[in-house]
């Protein structure tokens, strides 16, 4: 296990987020996505394979090298791969401004009540709670930056082509398939730190609630904060210009106010403290 290095990245995104003054990896592995997708499209099953294989070997050449660097470089390097302090202060950012919730969620805003660009900074904070910040760091831990930066190509694919539209249906099919396998177990073990940080034991109405989504793993981080924070996530929701059936998350509130939305940011502090600590244990124990 890379403890030390996990814990290093930890830290240095806590406390310095970004770096603004590099391009981001994330930003180049949607470069290549973009290049491939000019060249190669096809309405197949097939491309999409032929995309996400050629991405997933051009990242593990280019990272397997950072292995050889010392750790506190693995660290420092890992760090931007994860984003708990940029997610964060980008929800926090967007509180009351309709423009900037259009840009960190993929549903329609222009037509959305308050309560409701509310209700999706929450959805979209507690999702990539799991998604930007312990399913990164889980896989780093396991195996390295190899390890996380081939979670972040898995995860960047399935944000860019796996879209149930006629232009993705086929053509991301195997991005979206090995997105939810990816998340598979970070995704629960995040709604379980969540339910454990907040003193809450309601695993079977976690569990109830989040297989209602249409995702496998989605609705477990959404439900637990729902359950967390008494309030009632989900519903029917706007997408691209049609209104989509979604079950709820959750059984309190509906009407979700701004004190609602930064209660549940307050838990970004909560998180730190744990997985500091946890990744501090892990260091002097395991190594």
């Amino acid at each position: 296990m890379y403890c030390l290095t996990a814990l290093i990245a930890y830290v240095t995104d806590a406390s310095f987020g970004e770096f603004r003054f590099v391009r981001h990896p994330v930003i180049l592995m949607g470069d290549f996505i973009g290049w491939y997708e000019r060249r190669f499209y096809r309405d197949s099953r097939v491309a999409g394979v032929g995309l996400a294989v050629s991405l997933l070997i051009v990242v593990a050449l280019l990272s397997l090298p950072l292995t050889l660097l010392p750790f506190w470089v693995q660290g420092i390097v890992a760090s931007m791969f994860l984003a708990h302090r940029m997610l964060h202060d980008s929800v926090h950012e967007a509180i009351g401004q309709r423009e900037k919730v259009a840009m960190l969620v993929s549903r329609d805003t222009q037509n959305l009540s308050q309560s409701d660009l509310n209700k999706a900074l929450i959805e979209t904070y507690a999702e990539n709670l799991s998604d930007g910040v312990i399913a990164p760091l889980f896989y780093l831990l396991l195996f390295g930056v190899p390890g996380v930066a081939l979670y972040k190509a898995i995860n960047t694919l399935d944000s860019m082509v796996a879209y149930r539209t006629k232009r993705y249906e086929n053509f991301g099919w195997f991005s979206a398939k090995l997105d939810d396998l990816a998340n598979l177990i970070p995704s629960r073990l995040t709604a379980v730190m969540v339910l454990f940080l907040c003193g809450n034991r309601d695993f079977m109405k976690l569990r109830d609630f989040a297989k209602g989504h249409k995702s496998p793993n989605a609705g477990y981080p959404i439900s637990a904060v729902a359950l967390c924070y008494g309030l009632k996530l989900g519903g029917d929701t706007p997408y691209h210009g049609k209104l989509v059936k979604k079950p709820w998350f959750g059984n309190g509130k509906e009407e979700i106010t701004k004190k609602d939305l930064l209660q549940v940011l307050t838990l970004r502090r909560r998180v730190d403290i744990f997985v500091v600590a946890v990744l501090s244990m892990l260091t002097f124990t395991v190594g």
